[in-house]
């Protein structure tokens, strides 16, 4: 026994051994970079980042996955740190992290066997949005620090812990820092960049997360929810509020009602670890819940869609820049809360301190999951298991709709206007145990107001297509789906094969949830009759609807001949066999792929007309010829693109061609902007970024048949200074000569003339959201719905406190017949976000102005929150307008918004060929 002792121990040591001297070989930051991570006015770039990475990749702690290449041809790295025993063990652990995940088949004796085996799987990224240089920076100082140490508290967690650490945006770190240090002066180092850091969507590739358009989110996310399914992710971000070093979990009111309150609770527990490790090491500045704007309503973020898969997803937004900063004197701060227990003073902030507050934080969530490891694995199975029990059955989720219809139901039956005075009294903590259980059972066993049990998406919907698109975004999340092998009948409906079922019954269920229902945000009020509190991001958003899908919910048991399609395998619309004929083909505008296939053909030569009359109005024709067969023939394998033979040729034809696009840009990069752009790659439109000199510059129909101008573009009448690009416009003589005529903003002096001439001269403006200011620019005979007359008489806009829409989905009619509309259904989804509302003027309609969107009730929220909804009654959403030759368009909600809208893309897509 005693030999044998002494065999272990002697082995130990001997690991051990090897492990330092594996770490002595591997060169410190300041070795390899010339500098400390942290150091003033010092930044690496990703391509010096990628070969530190590598060198800490021979440690046998670790072990380098790439994840995928990024939308600029970038290798996107995830670095893996454990024990050395772990990493030759990782499959073994990935799958007990993957079982316990989906807690399919599980009992809880096994689970909790699982649990004890398996280690503790947690996410650490940084660098997602690239200006936020903390982010990428503390990774790598993280990452050499759980290389090389060799303290007690690192080897613990290194036994216990499988660390995933994930650079999130190579591109826009060798964007940024290759800007910032291009500067031999210290003090002219700014972080002032030329474009978006991220190709297409810069910021808002942390809005991506389950439609996952761009490459890196589809890496991050195979990761995430496919293959790894860490229990904890921890995303790194800047800035902290002012006053503060950064804000962190728990976060404020409200969550999201369909995940599990384990998320809730454990977001606290983690927090709170958080909170006290840097209390004990004297850093102080953390604020929390109501201290910052951070919520957990809201799915899409790489920290927000982890909870609908059952993650504990933590942010922390601290403060910090190579060029030193100061916190400022917040005085309300310094006072100690719930919120901010223990303030930071007014100082000098180096970056180095960022880092350190970075890693501090790290090793806090690191060594709580150590020490919580089997309670962490077993929680996620228990949420999992919870999520497949309440989809097996029924369930009611305890929407806020639901509880205000119990209260509307209770006061409606008191006998008095004196019991109603009281009754309204009683809803307050502690005051409404009086309302008799029979208004609870009037909604809550109301079988109707039960939720799905699962999502039927019929494979012979109108643009199968698209809705093959909303599945693979599922795929990509994770979630376990099914396809019909042959037809079925579920409640009397029969289905065709092909269709996909997505069953509630699984472990991500709320995810399941959260894209088919609409989300139900309560009212949110700084106080009782006061301003509301603004959403983190959005209020409503469900992609089903945003992506014009058809599907049926299903509340009772229901089988059918099914086979599960495997974990993240992306599916592809069924090919299409085209037919040989003479009189030519018929291609409905109601699939978006038409496009595609529209735009190949006119590249390649082919003549293409659109019907504008009959039951064909809108139709692609296309005469029947080799070329145009060949070209047909692969999109409809390609893109599972439906093509009918025409039987004869429509009665009016009217030849199209693809008109010059331009999509205007503004110096730093416009994100919707980015959106359009690649969309218009998305779907084979061909397209040039302009700027405001370029409009300045005149001559625009000699280079331009179409312009595109998104939200944020041209400023109110009357205030310019209100554009939100002007403040970071830099000096000429500040940056290199090829970003010069980037610079400039749209001028009401210098840009508007040039429009309106562009216009009367046969061009086409399209303007999206707050751009569609442009119309009062040109004095259109149109006004802003969303009014009322102040004291002076003038009309002045409608207060917060009566009329307030954060992102969300509004239903709108529309007038089919219109070439914009061509393809649409008659009522339709669209995103609105505090967007622009109409009304038509007296003597608009005989100038030719047309609305082509409107409000038809007072009810027209689908998804999310409007307070005043009543407002929009009668209003217009979108419309037309001639101007001299052209044509002006105006939508104010945003068609295109973030690649995920594609039930309206159409209507742009529409205005972009020539008659």
């Amino acid at each position: 026994m005693v030999n044998k002792t002494y065999r272990i121990f002697t082995l130990t040591v001997l690991l051990f051994t090897i492990t330092i001297a594996k770490s002595q070989s591997i060169p410190s930051p300041k070795e390899f970079f010339g500098f400390n991570i942290g150091d003033d006015y010092k930044l690496t770039t990703y391509t010096q980042a990628e070969a530190y990475i590598k060198k800490l990749a021979t440690s046998n702690r670790t072990k380098l996955v790439d994840i995928g290449m990024t939308e600029e041809g970038r290798h996107q790295y995830m670095l893996i740190v454990s024990s050395p025993e772990n990493i030759k063990k990782l499959d073994h652990y990935k799958e007990i992290s993957q079982k316990l995940a989906r807690a399919e088949g599980l009992t809880p004796a096994e689970a909790h066997k699982l649990a004890d085996e398996g280690k503790s799987v947690i996410w650490i990224d940084g660098g997602l949005h690239a200006t936020e240089v903390v982010g990428a920076h503390q990774l790598l100082e993280t990452m050499y620090q759980l290389v090389t140490r060799t303290d007690e508290e690192t080897l613990t967690i290194l036994n216990n812990d499988i660390v995933l650490l994930a650079h999130a945006n190579p591109d826009g770190q060798e964007l940024v820092t290759n800007w910032y240090m291009r500067e031999a002066d210290t003090l002219k180092r700014k972080m002032d960049i030329p474009r978006l850091y991220e190709k297409y969507v810069g910021h808002d590739n942390n809005r991506d997360f389950y439609m996952m358009n761009m490459k890196e989110s589809q890496n991050i996310s195979k990761q995430l929810f496919v293959e790894w399914i860490p229990q904890i992710m921890y995303n790194h971000h800047q800035r902290g509020p002012a006053g503060s070093v950064l804000a962190g979990p728990p976060y404020r009111d409200p969550f999201n009602y369909v995940y599990d309150p384990l998320i809730v609770t454990s977001i606290d527990a983690v927090g709170a670890a958080m909170n006290n490790r840097l209390n004990v090491e004297g850093k102080p500045g953390y604020t929390q819940r109501n201290g910052s704007q951070f919520s957990t309503w809201w799915n899409g973020g790489l920290r927000t869609t982890p909870y609908f898969h059952n993650m504990v997803g933590l942010l922390t937004e601290i403060i910090g820049s190579p060029t030193p900063e100061t916190i400022p004197l917040v005085p309300d701060r310094l006072i100690p809360t719930g919120a901010t227990p223990n303030p930071v003073k007014p100082q000098i902030w180096h970056f180095r301190q960022s880092i350190d507050y970075s890693v501090s934080l790290n090793y806090a969530v690191l060594d709580y999951a150590s020490r919580s490891r089997s309670e962490l694995l077993y929680n996620i199975y228990q949420m999992g298991h919870n999520a497949i029990e309440k989809g097996k059955g029924d369930n009611w989720t305890y929407y806020p709709k639901y509880i205000q219809a119990i209260k509307d139901a209770y006061q409606k039956d008191q006998k008095d206007v004196k019991a109603e005075s009281d009754a309204s009294k009683e809803f307050s903590f502690g005051g409404e145990g009086d309302i008799p259980t029979k208004y609870y059972d009037a909604i809550f066993k109301d079988k109707a107001l039960r939720d799905a049990r699962a999502y039927i998406i019929p494979s012979d919907q109108a643009d199968f297509p698209t809705a093959v698109r909303f599945i693979n975004a599922l795929l990509l999340s994770g979630i376990s789906v099914e396809k019909a092998t042959g037809s079925f009948n579920v409640g009397g409906k029969e289905y065709p094969a092909g269709s996909f079922i997505v069953s509630t019954a699984q472990a991500f269920r709320p995810h399941v949830i959260d894209m088919f229902e609409p989300q139900d945000h309560p009212n949110d009020f700084q106080y009782e009759g006061g301003p509301p509190i603004r959403p983190y991001d959005a209020a409503g958003w469900t992609l089903a609807f945003q992506m014009g899908v058809k599907f049926d919910r299903i509340l009772e048991d229901y089988k059918g001949p099914f086979e599960q399609v495997a974990y993240g395998a992306l599916q592809s619309p069924p090919k299409q066999t085209i037919a040989i004929v003479k009189a030519g083909y018929l291609i409905d505008p109601k699939e978006n792929n038409a496009f595609i296939a529209v735009n190949d053909l006119l590249k390649a030569g082919v003549e293409v007309y659109r019907s504008t009359s009959g039951a064909t109005l809108g139709f692609f024709y296309i005469a029947g010829n080799a070329k145009a067969q060949a070209i047909l023939t692969k999109s409809e394998a390609q893109y599972g693109l439906t093509i009918k033979s025409a039987t004869e040729k429509p009665a009016v034809l009217t030849k199209i061609g693809a008109s010059r696009i331009a999509i205007v840009n503004m110096y730093g990069g416009s994100i919707p902007a980015g959106w359009v752009r690649w969309l218009m790659e998305q779907y084979h439109f061909g397209y040039q970024l302009i700027y405001p000199q370029d409009i300045d510059a005149g001559n625009l129909n000699k280079k331009y048949d179409a312009i595109i101008l998104v939200t944020g573009i041209i400023p109110p009448v009357g205030k310019p200074e209100v554009n939100r690009y002007a403040g970071r416009q830099p000096k000429a003589e500040e940056i290199p000569v090829a970003f010069r005529p980037w610079i400039g903003t749209i001028t009401p002096e210098k840009s508007i003339p040039q429009l309106k001439k562009f216009l009367e001269s046969g061009g086409h403006v399209v303007t999206i959201g707050t751009s569609t200011n442009l119309a009062y620019h040109l004095q259109l005979p149109v006004k802003n719905a969303l009014v009322e007359p102040g004291k002076d008489g003038k009309d002045k806009p409608l207060s917060a406190t009566k009329y307030y829409i954060p992102g969300s989905l509004l239903k709108v009619s529309l007038d089919t017949l219109e070439m914009a509309n061509w393809g649409m259904p008659g009522e339709n989804d669209v995103y609105f976000d505090r967007s622009p509302v109409f009304k038509l003027e007296a003597g608009a309609a005989a100038k030719g102005i047309k609305p082509l969107a409107w409000f038809t009730t007072d009810k027209p929220l689908h998804s999310g929150w409007a307070w005043g909804q009543a407002y929009l009654k009668d209003g217009v959403a979108a419309f037309v307008a001639p101007v001299g030759k052209g044509k002006f368009y105006a939508f104010g909600p945003e068609i295109t918004f973030r690649g995920q809208s594609h039930s309206t893309f159409k209507m742009l897509y529409n205005l972009l060929y020539n008659e």
